[in-house]
């Protein structure tokens, strides 16, 4: 399970992690906001598996799937989707944007995909644009994607800095990604990139819409 957070087991077998915590809030504002009444929503490398708890529980319309290419990860989502007993989130899939077996066909009308491009290789933002592009429906499905980026128009925060610098110590391929380098990857899937909201702790949402 890739994370820069310290994650802690809970009593339940779940994986408890501080920034999951942190970030639940801002981001289910975001998604409130953004997201269809009613729709299957597919998240991707869902990580511990609060926010599957959280947004799922928040948008009771929505049919949520969470997945990760890890078994600690899915098991900590078993665990707390245990626990919750939410009827419309479902089992986690097994799902590796640096492998397109077993990609679902969707349609969904929603995707989210919460600090992953930052802390995988370039190779797995590409295949979550082309899994977004064949798996939304059209017009109008919506990605949505939270972490921090570097932008040209704004100055890159010296936290950020830091942090891209241990992200690449940690594995050279890692690192923040340029915004518009990202957005004209998702335009190449049939995806524009339509509003960026700011976000707590230097972070941004960008909300991309299959057109």
């Amino acid at each position: 399970m890739q994370t820069m957070d310290a994650l802690n087991a809970t009593p339940e077998g779940g994986l408890n992690s501080p920034a999951s915590l942190r970030n639940a809030g801002p981001i289910l504002e975001v998604l409130k906001a953004h997201m269809p009444a009613r729709g299957r929503v597919l998240e991707i490398a869902g990580g511990s598996g609060q926010h599957s708890v959280a947004f799922a529980g928040a948008l009771p319309g929505l049919d949520w799937t969470p997945s990760d290419p890890s078994a600690e990860a899915r098991a900590s989502m078993a665990a707390w989707a245990g626990d919750a007993k939410l009827p419309n989130l479902n089992p986690p899939l097994a799902l590796d944007m640096l492998d397109e077996t077993g990609w679902p066909t969707g349609p969904f009308e929603a995707m989210v995909c919460i600090n992953m491009i930052h802390i995988s290789p370039w190779a797995a933002t590409e295949g979550l644009m082309r899994l977004a592009g064949r798996s939304l429906v059209r017009p109008g499905g919506l990605l949505a994607v939270y972490g921090p980026y570097r932008e040209a128009e704004v100055d890159l925060a010296p936290s950020n800095a830091d942090f891209d610098v241990s992200l690449k110590s940690r594995n050279p391929d890692w690192g923040l990604r340029d915004r518009n380098v990202v957005a004209a990857e998702a335009k190449t899937a049939g995806l524009a990139l339509t509003r960026r909201v700011e976000m707590p702790a230097n972070n941004i949402m960008l909300l991309f819409r299959a057109v």
